[in-house]
């Protein structure tokens, strides 16, 4: 069994173990950075980490014992968890929570799942090898995955770009943008009134969890500027489907315009090696994938984008 197909049942199960938890009460408790904690987080944990076992990989999860960076920095691949990524919705019972995981390759994601269980959704994208078998490359979405086996996912997979061109926007219509309405921050009130000076007025999309990573990444969004903390494990699984499916997640930089961060204004691949002439010559080096594996896991700001 590749790796792709290990994963994704690993999903599915603690997708399902989620649900048995998310039908009934239970009792939420807190950790030392005040961030919920429930068993359905518990559980997903176990169950993910126990299946990717087989791999013969590490495994460094949201709910593991601290990994101290001595002991990881020369990890060459390891898998990176999110049990149960949107905890807050998991317990105000919105269903917008997802499970993350990703296999991370000298600090870069190259690939990633990504499962809703309530909306019964997988998101899923390969950039390179599926452990050790040649894979088509490219992101894909199921839905309907109720009772569907691992091999009937992958049969009924869709390319994330039909998604994409059939939900595109028209040339004329607002830019979407995936923001709060009432929790946004004043520096991404900042940056979405620097887009609307060159598109005019955005319209606001929102959801929970990593899913809004994946809204841009299928076409129901077309940017999403995060500029306020994160952790490794909350975006390496969606920076997969979304790099996979021809975005971009790169580090913000309050210095850039923020209409070069889409993707029609930003070669990132062209700028780490030629200057342009309409950006600062000192952001080229700031433009870059967020890396995974730091010293430090909390994520830089980034900014979310597809063509």
């Amino acid at each position: 069994m590749g790796f792709l197909s290990i994963v994704i049942d690993a999903a599915l199960r603690a997708g399902d173990a989620i649900l048995h938890i998310y039908g009934r009460d239970f009792d939420v408790e807190y950790k030392a950075d005040d961030s919920p904690l429930t068993e359905a987080d518990k559980a997903a944990h176990h169950i993910i980490v126990d299946a990717l076992a087989d791999t013969g990989l590490p495994v460094l999860s949201e709910e593991s014992k601290a990994v101290s960076y001595e002991d990881r920095k020369d990890w060459p691949r390891f898998w990176l968890v999110d049990p149960l990524d949107g905890t807050k919705e998991f317990i105000k019972k919105n269903g917008e929570f997802t499970v993350n995981i990703a296999l991370i390759e000298n600090g870069h994601p190259i690939l990633g799942v990504v499962y809703a269980p309530v909306l019964q959704t997988v998101y899923y994208g390969l950039k390179q090898e599926d452990g050790g078998q040649r894979t088509e490359d490219g992101a894909w979405k199921v839905t309907d995955c109720a009772n569907k086996t691992v091999d009937e996912i992958l049969a009924s997979a869709v390319l994330l770009s039909t998604f994409h061109f059939a939900q595109s926007a028209p040339r004329e219509a607002p830019l979407r943008v995936v923001a709060s309405r009432s929790h946004c921050n004043d520096e991404t009130k900042a940056f979405i009134a620097d887009l609307e000076k060159t598109h005019g007025a955005v319209e606001l999309v929102s959801s929970g969890s990593s899913l809004k990573l994946c809204m841009v990444a299928e076409g129901v969004a077309d940017i999403y500027p995060r500029i306020a903390p994160t952790m490794e494990w909350d975006t390496a699984a969606a920076q997969a489907v979304v790099e996979a499916s021809g975005g971009r997640v790169v580090q913000y930089d309050a210095a850039v315009p923020a209409a070069s961060y889409l993707c029609e204004k930003l070669d990132i691949e062209s700028r780490m090696s030629h200057s342009t002439s309409h950006l600062p010559h000192s952001t080229e080096f700031l433009l870059r994938p967020l890396a995974y594996n730091k010293g430090d896991l909390l994520n830089p700001f980034f900014v979310v984008s597809r063509q």
